[in-house]
C-alpha cells in the first residue's frame, strides 16, 4: 500500500504491465473477455500470449464486457479506508460502457471522495494518462481535485495513433467509429488512425503497413515539444513491428516501453496492430528510461 493521500484507479484496458502498476501504487479492474465458451477476467485469467495464441482457431469472435458496479464500489471502498480520495481513470465512454459503470459504483460509495474520469483514450494512451495520474498523486500536496484538473488538462494533448493488419475486428466488435468509412474500400489499402473525441477516426491511408508504421513513427515526433516524448508502443503480437516503432523513436523519448495489447483491446483491434500513445514530456515527465522498457514476457 502506498502512503499516497489519493489513490489512483483504471481498467485493464489501460494495458500496463502488473509489476510497474504495484510499484506505483495504481489499483487495476479487469474487464471480462467472452472467448470460446468462457469468461475470463482480462489479464488475469488470460495473458496477450495465450490469446493471441488461441485466436486464429476460435470458432465465434470474442466479446467482452465491462466491470460490474458493484466490482468499482467494492474497490472504491477498500481504497478509502486508507485514503482521503480517489481518482478513477478509464477507458473512452465512446468505447465501452466502464466509465458510466464506475461512475456507478462511486454513487455507490462515496461520490463526493470518488472522481471518476472519462480519459477518452484506450489502450497505450490510457495508461500513460494513468502513470501520469500516479506521479501527480504521489506529491505532497496532492489532492483528488488537483489531480482530476490536472488530468483533464492533459487529456487533449495525449495523442493516439494505430494501424490495423484487418478493420474486420473493429466493425464486428462495433468499435470501428469513423473509421467505417473505409469499409469496402477496392484497393489495398491501410489505414493510420487515431484517436479523437474518444472515437476511432482515420488519418490517412497508406499503400502498405510499412508505410503506415513511418507515418506513426512521424506524427509521434511531431507531438515533441524540445523536451522529449513519453511514448508507449503497443502491439498485437506484433513483437517486431513494435520493435522497430520503438527503435525509431528511442532517440527522442524520455519514457519509452513496449507492451502488448490485452485481450480485451486486442478482441476489438485484432491481431497485428501497432501503435503508439504519446505525449511531450514536458507536460509530466515519467522517467521510465528506454533502457528500463518494460518488456514484459506477455
Amino acid at each position: 500500500m502506498t502512503d499516497h493521500k489519493v489513490a489512483i484507479v483504471t481498467d485493464s484496458t489501460a494495458d500496463l504491465p502488473a509489476q510497474l502498476v504495484k510499484s506505483r501504487g495504481i489499483t487495476v479492474v479487469p474487464l471480462t473477455l467472452h472467448f470460446e465458451g468462457r469468461s475470463l477476467l482480462d489479464g488475469v485469467e488470460i495473458r496477450p500470449s495465450e490469446f493471441y495464441r488461441k485466436l486464429p482457431k476460435a470458432t465465434t469472435h470474442p466479446t467482452t464486457s465491462q466491470p460490474s458496479p458493484g466490482r468499482f464500489a467494492e474497490t472504491y471502498a477498500e481504497l478509502l479506508a486508507n485514503h482521503s480520495a480517489v481518482v478513477s481513470i478509464h477507458i473512452s465512454e465512446k468505447l465501452s460502457g466502464t466509465y458510466a459503470s464506475a461512475v456507478q459504483g462511486a454513487e455507490m460509495t462515496d461520490p463526493q471522495r470518488v472522481h471518476v474520469i472519462d480519459s477518452q483514450l484506450v489502450s497505450m494512451s490510457l495508461g500513460l494518462i494513468t502513470l501520469a495520474a500516479a506521479e501527480m498523486a504521489a506529491q505532497s500536496n496532492a489532492t483528488a481535485e488537483s489531480v482530476t484538473k490536472r488530468l483533464n488538462d492533459m487529456r487533449d494533448h495525449v495523442q493516439t495513433y494505430f494501424s490495423v493488419a484487418t478493420l474486420e475486428f473493429l466493425r464486428r466488435g462495433g468499435r470501428i467509429g469513423r473509421a467505417s468509412a473505409l469499409l469496402g474500400s477496392v484497393l489495398q489499402v491501410k489505414p493510420v488512425l487515431c484517436i479523437r473525441d474518444g472515437l476511432v477516426t482515420p488519418l490517412e491511408r497508406v499503400r502498405t503497413f510499412d508505410r503506415a508504421l513511418n507515418r506513426i513513427v512521424e506524427l509521434t515526433r511531431e507531438v515533441d515539444r524540445g523536451k522529449g516524448l513519453c511514448v508507449i508502443v503497443g502491439h498485437a503480437d506484433a513483437e517486431a513491428d513494435a520493435e522497430r516503432v520503438a527503435r525509431e523513436l528511442e532517440p527522442f523519448a524520455e519514457t519509452l516501453m513496449i507492451q502488448p495489447l490485452g485481450p480485451v483491446v486486442g478482441a476489438h483491434a485484432g491481431p497485428g496492430v501497432v501503435g503508439v500513445g504519446c505525449y511531450s514530456a514536458d507536460i509530466l515527465p515519467l522517467g521510465i528510461k528506454p533502457a528500463a522498457s518494460a518488456r514484459t514476457p506477455a
